[in-house]
């Protein structure tokens, strides 16, 4: 168990911005990074942050690689059957996007059929893409990263990209703007990020919680916010 001593092993996973991603020098960047930092400060903890492909992101906490994930990982009731999460430190809800010139009307199963939707593998949006769209008559396509769904929408591979809405956003008002569009919300799918920790680590989630509620209470969590976004997202 990290001791405030230790240094507190965090990981995220560098391929989602504006969350989290690599800069040109190969130093991590982003929100959740921002995130990390700041709670460290307020913890007086020394943390490194070390970047994980995401389906290693829960196996390499179980096995003891890092002491936490920051890296928008949503808290879902399957995930809380391997993990322990602190307290929410954003919510979202899922979007979907498409190209500029797209007949897509809505974001339902029965818009979506016959399409290809693109969603990034073990996500909450894959698992929406599997349980409606392709339920629906949708071929779901997933992608080991969100900018490599993005690239094959951008290329015409798929008709549709579901995502977490805020980093669709960015994505849009950035590489995106020129080939596409965001279609709408989808109803009924928000969900609150939080911080993995190992089960019964009550001591080191508990030293998060009182950190998140410090730097939202002490206006730390709002400036690291408007860095990325113009509105609020707790």
């Amino acid at each position: 168990m990290a001791s405030a001593q230790e240094a507190i092993r965090i990981a995220t996973e560098g391929a989602y911005p504006p969350f989290n991603f690599v800069q040109p020098d190969g130093s991590l960047a982003g929100l959740d990074v921002d995130m990390a930092n700041a709670l460290c400060a307020e913890m007086k903890a020394e943390c490194t942050i070390v970047a994980q492909d995401w389906d290693g992101m829960i196996p390499g906490l179980m096995g003891k690689k890092f002491d936490a994930v920051i890296a928008s990982m949503s808290i879902t009731e399957e995930r809380k059957k391997q993990v322990d999460f602190t307290d929410k430190y954003y919510t979202t809800p899922l979007a979907v996007a498409v190209p500029k010139d797209s007949d897509l009307k809505g974001v339902t199963a029965a818009d979506m059929e016959g399409k290809t939707v693109g969603a990034q593998a073990a996500t909450t949006q894959a698992n929406y893409a599997d349980d409606v769209y392709a339920k629906g008559g949708a071929d779901v396509k997933l992608y080991p990263t969100q900018d490599e769904a993005a690239a094959d929408m951008q290329n015409g591979r798929v008709d549709a990209l579901i995502s977490d809405k805020f980093v669709v956003v960015d994505w849009l008002n950035k590489d995106g703007k020129d080939c596409c569009r965001l279609l709408g919300d989808v109803p009924g799918t928000e969900t609150e990020a939080g911080i993995a920790i190992r089960k019964g680590d009550d001591a080191l989630r508990e030293r998060f919680n009182k950190a998140i509620k410090a730097i939202v209470a002490n206006g730390t969590y709002g400036k690291i916010v408007a860095k990325y976004f113009p509105f609020d997202i707790y």
